[in-house]
């Protein structure tokens, strides 16, 4: 199932504030499904901003998530930003697609 990376940022206020606790208690539920492998706090920007390591089966699938998201329902992603990534190489490395870049595979002889 493929991997995705996403960024979330969201203005710092009142609205953050109240809604933090359910989008927590949303991101504990996705973990449980198996959905959202890792989430936190990025540090030193200038919005607040999350960052969540998910699985599902399309983009379409993240994206479905991420609406269910309460910070998304109440209109506190500001910005948000989503990549498929291959963690090829450590500790998530269970979750990659196993293919190598050709320019890599004399690295890694099966």
């Amino acid at each position: 199932m493929p991997v995705y990376l996403v960024r979330m940022d969201h203005p710092d206020g009142e609205g953050w504030g109240q809604h933090v606790a359910a989008h927590v208690l949303y991101l504990r539920r996705l973990i449980q499904e198996r959905s959202l492998l890792a989430s936190g706090p990025l540090k030193g920007t200038s919005l607040r901003s999350g960052f969540l390591i998910m699985k599902g089966a399309n983009r379409q699938e993240i994206d479905a998530i991420i609406a269910g998201d309460p910070f998304a329902s109440e209109g506190l992603i500001c910005d948000l930003r989503i990549e498929e990534w291959d963690p090829l190489f450590g500790c998530l490395s269970n979750h990659a697609t196993g293919k190598l870049p050709q320019e890599l595979k004399s690295l890694f002889p099966s």
